[in-house]
């Protein structure tokens, strides 16, 4: 990746983060993952007490990059056809017209995803991972950019139905917003007295730009100890005493092209160690499953990931990072 390049990236990443900003208070750190979700053409899925700023979220990603949004509350009733589209009759001519759904979106908020049936959230399944649907045996291509952003609320668990681990495997992230601090929550009253910033957020660059960057930031260099310490990690998770099914390939490869993301918006054309050990966290916890008696001893994803984290050398030839 050459120097003019990273910077473009850099510097549209951050116009996006400071233009997100003027909705989400105190939350840079979150805004910048779920940038490295958009560049890695990757989904996001946010597990939080509802009230956080989701949705908020997704309406500014998608405000931000000039795309077209959707939002799906996810019911019991929601049925395969209700977010594809379907056929309807036209009485006029004596055909079928196809009614699009709110997957053919560019940025899609999907709300409370598991209280969706397993039938439901098996057509986003391959919405998310073939970007494509399927109705009435007739396949469509969604448009490019496609970003699926789902919430769970982790508090109220009655009329759920668990995400399978096949459609975890999907979301390139797994992110929580928080609270906000006190001094957060008086700049929030302030801001939001008036009017919303939401209703005059503007473009900060378009979705035929978005698909340029997205394809710099596969560009990014990634030195081969870097890339061992990806793997060691992925080899460590499989083998941690307290994990009962470690990370996947897919996962190696999601924990990858995320460190570029991550790097081409700081600025750099290669990647380090430190971008590993930030991302892993938000890479892996959705796709690890802990053994049942860890939760006994009082473990849960957070305790484990950082033991398999802290237990693989860090690689320490800085000059090694920079392609020569």
């Amino acid at each position: 990746m050459l120097p003019h390049e990273v910077a473009r990236v850099s510097e549209v990443a951050n116009r996006l983060l400071e233009n997100i900003e003027r909705v989400m208070v105190g939350k840079g750190d979150v805004v910048t993952l779920a940038l490295v979700a958009v560049l890695s053409e990757g989904h996001l899925l946010i597990q939080d007490v509802p009230g956080t700023g989701k949705t908020a979220l997704a309406k500014a990603i998608a405000r931000s990059l000039d795309c077209t949004f959707r939002r799906i509350q996810g019911t019991p009733d929601l049925l395969p056809s209700d977010i594809t589209g379907t056929y309807v009759y036209n009485q006029q001519d004596s055909s079928f017209v196809f009614r699009p759904g709110p997957l053919m979106a560019q940025v899609v908020l999907v709300d409370e995803i598991n209280r969706a049936t397993p039938r439901t959230q098996s057509a986003l399944l391959e919405a998310m991972q073939e970007a494509q649907v399927t109705v009435e045996g007739e396949t469509m291509t969604l448009a490019r950019p496609f970003l699926v952003i789902a919430t769970q609320n982790p508090v109220e668990l009655e009329g759920t139905f668990p995400l399978p681990e096949a459609q975890l495997d999907r979301f390139l992230m797994q992110i929580t917003m928080g609270y906000p601090s006190q001094d957060e929550d008086k700049i929030i009253l302030r801001r939001f007295r008036d009017n919303d910033p939401m209703d005059s957020l503007q473009p900060i660059a378009g979705s035929t730009q978005l698909l340029e960057l997205q394809k710099l930031v596969r560009k990014v260099h990634v030195a081969e100890p870097v890339e061992d310490y990806i793997i060691n990690i992925i080899h460590a998770s499989r083998s941690h005493p307290m994990v009962d099914l470690g990370a996947s390939p897919r996962a190696m490869l999601a924990l990858y092209r995320t460190i570029q993301a991550l790097a081409a918006i700081r600025g750099r054309t290669y990647a380090i160690p430190d971008d590993v050990k930030a991302l892993a966290p938000f890479v892996l916890s959705h796709r690890i499953i802990p053994k049942a008696q860890s939760h006994l001893r009082g473990a849960n994803i957070k305790d484990i990931l950082r033991d398999v984290v802290n237990s693989v050398p860090v690689p320490v030839e800085e000059t090694a990072w920079v392609r020569t």
